[in-house]
């Protein structure tokens, strides 16, 4: 089977990261698809910076942003961890939507790991879904991770967190451009522009792709 992956994107349909404290553009629509190329984007939680994509799996076909690219590549990620590394981090607080904290996000991207975090990292996306098949399973697991190493259980409010997971790239990566997906009408003008396919959702575009029903 093919292995398809997604990188979200903002509204503006580009990549963002910090820059004196502030969210800036860092790579537009446009260059990625000039350069067949997606660059590491983010610097958070005392990693390096990294690249931050997802693989689409039959439970696993959900996205960050309801807007992005699918691509194939390659390149192996370095490692993926089964839903967003967030829910590893010792905040006090994990938002869902990142635009809510955008003022201080230099503050929330400043927060460290869980020692131990390391038990929930993968080297292919084989590997983690043999032991996680689906978000619900491995939901648990991390929650009791979490009260074991003394931080809060995570709301269900939380759990569209783990509904995704996430491949992670430490150097740029060379694409093959597959399809844009969003719901809003400029996503499918740009899909046209660039001549290529367009879908509602990741998830969408997967049920078309292998003619299934994720759950």
């Amino acid at each position: 089977m093919n292995t398809y992956l997604v990188k979200s994107f903002e509204e503006d349909h580009s990549t963002k990261t910090l820059s004196n404290k502030k969210k800036v553009t860092f790579q537009t629509l446009e260059n990625i698809l000039s350069t067949k190329t997606i660059r590491p984007n983010t610097k958070s939680f005392g990693q390096k910076m990294r690249l931050s994509t997802t693989i689409l799996n039959e439970n696993y076909t959900k996205t960050y942003r309801p807007q992005g690219i699918i691509f194939q590549t390659k390149t192996k990620p370095n490692y993926i961890l089964p839903f967003d590394l967030v829910l590893l981090s010792n905040a006090q607080k994990i938002i869902v939507h990142y635009y809510r904290i955008k003022n201080n996000l230099h503050v929330y991207y400043n927060h460290k790991l869980i020692d131990g975090y390391k038990k929930f990292i993968f080297k292919s996306i084989d590997l983690m879904v043999k032991k996680y098949k689906s978000p619900r399973i491995v939901w648990h697991e991390l929650n009791d991770f979490r009260s074991k190493h003394g931080y809060p259980r995570l709301p269900k409010s939380k759990y569209r967190l783990a509904e995704y997971n996430e491949a992670v790239f430490l150097k740029p990566v060379k694409i093959v451009p597959v399809a844009l997906f969003g719901y809003r009408a400029k996503t499918k003008e740009l899909a046209h522009k660039y001549n290529l396919k367009h879908f509602k959702s990741a998830k969408e575009f997967y049920e078309r792709t292998y003619n299934t029903k994720s759950i």
